[in-house]
């Protein structure tokens, strides 16, 4: 739970996946009364947002981080003690078929928004300014690819490998800048992988659960030996309460998940527990659906967080294990198929994105 000095809060993207767990989180929790900014893009749903729609501390703006009018408009009305920063375009294979929206949002949109925090922090009084926090949401695919052995750390050069990483590497450089430049109180987290409910059904947990109920083939890349670190989305809500109410300014602070597992064991884990939680299910084992896809190109062979830093600082360790997590995760999805296909009513079918290249 946030503390009692943040009363009203701006965030953005909270339509999406990860803003829309956390804004739910606030609202359920009580205490704070949240300004939630979204553009509504393919992956930002109301729908997610059912639960809470009607709370009086709950106000909806349709809108862009890029409407600097907007924003303003917004700060000088509300006056938040701080802006979370989760509006963004994530998927990578999108950010390869079709790279410049990534330059838009993640970029320039970050840069308007500092911009926006900057006007508004700078017109405050001294105890308003000291309250104030502008709060970065990324993510720890900006670092790059990394060999069998070895983590992440908040100082791990930037080597970002795709257009989507390379867009949030740029908007960390932003918000970076903004802070050694003109004071703006920051923070920044870098995250792993996050899983978990709300999640839009075209990264790979809940398009496993979506193919593998509907008797579809289940694709994975390559091998199947790609590892990531897997977050559950409320341990990361957590996380950003901890780091809004403790971090210090300028300060970055991974978030990992202690869950390092390869795409296939991933996969694996899914289609056990889909038998074990859907036992009548035609398509039994749901192992069986499993089929090999041309890699995607440039993908990087594994990501893991040191996150030592945030346990040390903050406090702060994950609560859920990948096993407890991900058993959540598919009992959600099963319970909430409705919500699954009003969010797939739009453009997306399940298709594979991101194979321009295939084969390089």
């Amino acid at each position: 739970m946030l503390n009692h000095n943040h009363k009203t809060i701006l965030v953005t993207g909270g339509a999406g996946f990860i803003g829309g767990n956390f804004v739910i989180r606030q609202i359920t929790q009580g205490g704070v009364h949240v300004i939630n900014l979204d553009a509504l893009t393919y992956a930002g749903n109301l729908d997610t947002l059912d639960a809470v729609e009607d709370d009086p501390k709950l106000e909806f703006v349709l809108g862009s981080i890029g409407d600097s009018a907007l924003v303003d408009y917004l700060l000088n009305r509300h006056q938040p003690s701080a802006i979370i920063n989760f509006a963004a375009e994530s998927h990578v294979d999108r950010s390869i078929d079709s790279p410049e929206a990534f330059i838009q949002t993640n970029v320039l949109g970050t840069f308007y928004l500092l911009e926006s925090a900057r006007k508004y922090w700078r017109g405050l009084d001294e105890a308003q300014k000291k309250e104030f926090r502008f709060l970065h949401v990324s993510t720890d695919e900006v670092y790059g690819s990394l060999g069998p052995i070895g983590a992440f750390t908040e100082t791990t050069a930037y080597q970002p490998n795709s257009p989507y990483s390379a867009s949030k590497a740029s908007s960390d450089h932003w918000v970076r800048a903004y802070f050694h430049t003109y004071g703006l109180p920051v923070l920044t987290t870098n995250c792993s992988n996050n899983y978990g409910p709300f999640q839009f059904p075209e990264k790979l947990i809940p398009l496993i659960i979506h193919n593998a109920l509907a008797g579809k083939a289940l694709p994975i890349y390559g091998n199947g030996l790609n590892v990531r670190d897997w977050l559950y989305v409320e341990d990361h809500c957590k996380a950003i309460e901890r780091v809004l109410e403790a971090g210090i300014p300028g300060e970055v602070y991974n978030i990992g998940g202690h869950n390092e597992k390869t795409n296939l064991e991933v996969v694996h884990t899914l289609c056990d527990l889909l038998d074990e939680l859907r036992p009548h299910a035609v398509h039994k084992p749901h192992r069986s659906l499993i089929t090999y896809v041309n890699d995607r190109p440039g993908h990087d062979l594994r990501y893991a967080i040191d996150a030592s830093k945030i346990k040390t600082a903050l406090g702060f360790e994950p609560q859920e294990t990948f096993e407890s997590g991900l058993r959540k995760t598919v009992i959600w999805y099963l319970e909430n198929q409705a919500w699954c296909q009003r969010v797939m009513d739009g453009s997306y079918r399940g298709e594979r994105l991101g194979s321009e290249g295939d084969g390089a």
